[in-house]
């Protein structure tokens, strides 16, 4: 099982949560876990150490940018000799959506936390953790955003090698009431055939549209659960699963634990 944590437990009304993590060398793994209702980007200051993913173990080094998403379960591990140190940067993913639908930004890949090199990027997590030392402000995070995708535009953005047509598609997606549609939805969107989304899919972003509106789904679903009272019939009718049985097979093989038992655990501290 893993462990679910929630942001506002532990950001106290803040915009973002930062903080300086260092893992020793032989130290045991941080739990295994999931983002109730947060998106976090860490950025590897120095050491070296392993990611752990439920899809397998990805290396660590000076100037490795990950983002991870609710719908991410991971944990971290220091390696020998030095262990590994690194800046995370969280905040709430109702707000990043907002940012992505406003920028066009495209951050979404295929399944499992998003790792990108980028040595310079690291100044943006220390300015970020220094600005958050000092009661930080809205603008801040939003000035985090910026810095770091200007950084990492030439693989994050849709320009130049996803089409308009289809970032334009998948950021409205975004949206619950393209939620309910599905792919059916994603292809109106879209305005091509489904053969043509297909292949542009798993071109772009090495999923298929099936895949990429399941995960939209759950990610939208596991903030639902952690941050509203709705009915469990509710949420899967809003995120446009077919029944609540259907909603809850695919929502626990995603995260391990049915959703009653995510919402439970998702009134846990926040630990960054």
């Amino acid at each position: 099982m893993s462990q679910v944590l929630r942001f506002e437990a532990h950001a106290f009304g803040r915009p973002y949560h930062a903080a300086r993590v260092r893992i020793p060398a032989r130290s045991r793994d941080t739990e295994l876990h999931t983002h109730a209702d947060f998106h976090e980007f860490m950025g590897v200051v120095s050491g070296s150490g392993e990611h752990l993913l439920t899809t397998g173990v990805e290396q660590l080094r000076p100037g490795d940018v990950v983002l991870v998403r609710p719908s991410d379960r991971h944990a971290v591990r220091g390696s020998t000799p030095d262990g590994l140190e690194f800046v995370n940067v969280a905040f709430p993913s109702s707000i990043w959506q907002g940012f992505l639908d406003l920028t066009r930004t495209v951050t979404w890949s295929s399944r499992g936390p998003i790792t990108f090199h980028q040595p310079a990027a690291i100044a943006v997590f220390e300015q970020a953790l220094t600005r958050f030392q000092d009661n930080p402000s809205s603008y801040d995070l939003v000035r985090f955003w910026i810095d770091l995708m200007e950084l990492l535009a030439p693989v994050d953005t849709a320009a130049p090698g996803v089409p308009d047509w289809l970032a334009r598609a998948c950021t409205a997606m975004r949206a619950e009431q393209n939620l309910r549609g599905g792919v059916p939805r994603l292809l109106e969107l879209a305005g091509v055939s489904p053969a043509h989304l297909s292949r542009s899919m798993r071109t772009s972003y090495g999923v298929t549209p099936t895949a990429f509106v399941t995960d939209l789904r759950l990610e939208h679903a596991a903030s639902l659960l952690a941050a509203t009272n709705t009915s469990i019939a509710a949420i899967a009718t809003r995120c446009g699963f077919t029944s609540q049985s259907y909603f809850t097979r695919t929502f626990t093989a995603a995260h391990d634990l049915p959703p009653r038992d995510f919402r439970r655990r998702s009134q846990r501290a926040f630990v960054p």
